[in-house]
């Protein structure tokens, strides 16, 4: 008996024949989003770096381009079936999707993808293979290892030879696994009996992200032991109150476990008072860990990385490649002033898998048993080729361009009376890449912005050449409504970009004007 393959075409020529298909679509689609896509010097490494591509010169109008398509509901699946649709498909996933190469998408902490990442994330595909153990990912888990270590260096410059890192399936499971590792490492005995005997409490700003509480829930603490410290009015963490919350936490039973601070809160981008955190930390020997998902990446620029002073004294930093530096989705890492912590707090006894090192003190290379899971994509070979790729250089340029267009939108928005910032001004400007504003005309002085607000963010949508976020301010929801949150995150932002949005904004405003006035 002779058994055949399930899959008798030749393989290589049938990727040869969808890749072929599709490359085309593909390139449309990105080339439909890039405003300045006729200008590109396509043989240049960093060609969105070079200051050209700043020039109001090289903008074509945005009108050619879309964010996203309307409502595809009841579009996408129309007429589907069957495997001669498989190209119709695709080409209304790519229609109805939101371009995130589109300089118009401003809505979240990342932005569009780089053309290495795409290369990247196709060699991960062909390869198929789970980074958990050295065995079957032999090249993928000593790059992990090593970029992990370089990534760490930058952060814990203190402890250049011990230092490392393991990427996670996002920010919030970074963050989740500091968590576990600050209980496990302070107080090994949980690791077999929990949180029994123990009443633990979590510090944490009034402007954390949300999983700081779901990773409390998760590990059996409950999110009444999160403690939401008072924030200074520029979006800080208030280093006095949380001193005095640890104290009177204590008083009332309480075991002090693990502070959580930010780099680049979510709504405001504001960095909280590392040394200041650190010094508190050591006083009542808690995990001190600091949550750098959205605005860590600042380490690469001279300029910036001044925002993270006594970042260097953490327990532990999560930091997001697929945020600030455009590595493709996901990207996240957790890193560690000493990397045995992963083993120390995760390591389980399963030699059908992880089957040792040779001696105690060689290199872990079943990176799994690091976590507290197993199956494991290789995320960190994307950032690995964009640094071989940008350079340490690259990065710095992309992060400097981003706060540089940031700051050219702010300059812009305060001469005109009808804008007002939420947080900062032109002698303190946003601490990062988002800038939080509300649009209010003069009939709207005194009133409640939130139905402005979301017309014109609707609107943007709508006309599809902007995509903007909105939010209530996450500490007074009723101040005056809710503003409008931006971010300049994307590598080809230019400042007639900015102007046009500018132009936009206004223009959606007034139209919401006229359409009141008609209906008083």
């Amino acid at each position: 008996m002779v058994i055949t393959s399930w899959l008798e075409a030749n393989r290589v020529q049938e990727l040869d024949h969808l890749l072929t298909e599709i490359k085309p679509k593909l390139l449309a689609y990105i080339d439909q989003a890039d405003r300045n896509s006729k200008n590109y010097n396509v043989e240049s490494l960093g060609h969105y770096y070079e200051p050209q591509f700043l020039k109001k010169e090289f903008f074509h109008p945005p009108q050619a381009t879309s964010v996203v398509a309307n409502d595809p509901s009841d579009e996408l699946f129309k007429g589907i079936g069957g495997s001669g649709k498989l190209f119709e498909v695709i080409d209304k996933v790519l229609k109805y999707s939101v371009n995130t190469w589109n300089p118009g998408f401003l809505d979240k902490l990342y932005a569009s993808n780089n053309p290495i990442g795409v290369i990247s994330d196709i060699i991960l595909s062909i390869l198929n293979t789970n980074s958990h153990v050295y065995t079957v990912s032999p090249v993928l888990s000593i790059i992990e290892n090593h970029i992990g270590r370089k990534y760490a260096s930058l952060f814990f410059t203190n402890d250049l030879k011990t230092c490392g890192g393991l990427t996670f399936p996002g920010g919030s499971w970074s963050n989740i696994t500091s968590l576990q590792m600050a209980r496990s490492l302070r107080f090994p005995d949980t690791k077999v009996n929990g949180n029994d005997g123990y009443k633990f409490a979590v510090y944490t700003s009034k402007h954390c992200h949300y999983s700081v509480e779901k990773a409390a829930i998760l590990l059996g603490l409950g999110s009444s032991n999160v403690f939401k410290v008072n924030i200074l009015e520029d979006g800080r963490l208030d280093a006095e109150d949380l001193d005095k919350t640890i104290q009177k936490s204590i008083d009332d039973g309480y075991t002090p476990l693990y502070i959580n601070a930010t780099a680049g809160t979510t709504v405001f981008g504001s960095y909280d008072p590392f040394d200041k955190i650190a010094d508190i930390a050591e006083k009542y020997n808690v995990h001190f860990h600091v949550d750098g998902s959205w605005g860590g990446n600042v380490v690469f620029s001279s300029v910036h990385k001044t925002k993270l002073a006594g970042i260097e004294r953490a327990n532990s930093v999560t930091v997001n490649p697929h945020k600030m530096l455009g590595i493709p989705n996901t990207c996240s890492f957790l890193l560690v002033p000493h990397v045995s912590y992963f083993q120390e707090a995760m390591s389980l006894k399963a030699p059908y898998l992880f089957h040792g090192r040779e001696e105690e003190d060689d290199e872990n290379y079943d990176l799994a048993d690091g976590t507290m899971g197993c199956g494991r994509r290789a995320d960190s070979f994307k950032f690995y080729m964009s640094w071989l790729y940008y350079g340490f250089e690259g990065f710095a340029a992309r992060v400097d361009h981003a706060f540089e267009i940031a700051h050219y939108f702010v300059k812009q928005i305060v001469k005109d009376n009808r804008f007002e910032l939420v947080i900062g001004d032109l002698q303190n400007l946003p601490q990062c890449l988002q800038v939080c504003f509300y649009y209010r005309p003069d009939s709207y002085q005194g009133r409640d912005n939130t139905d402005i607000t979301r017309y014109i963010s609707r609107e943007l949508h709508k006309q599809g050449k902007y995509l903007v976020d909105f939010s209530p301010d996450p500490t007074n929801p009723d101040s005056k409504g809710e503003f409008f949150r931006v971010v300049f995150n994307s590598p080809i932002l230019t400042d007639a970009v900015v102007d046009d949005l500018i132009a936009s904004i206004i223009s959606s405003g007034e139209s919401y004007q006229q359409q009141s006035q008609q209906q008083s």
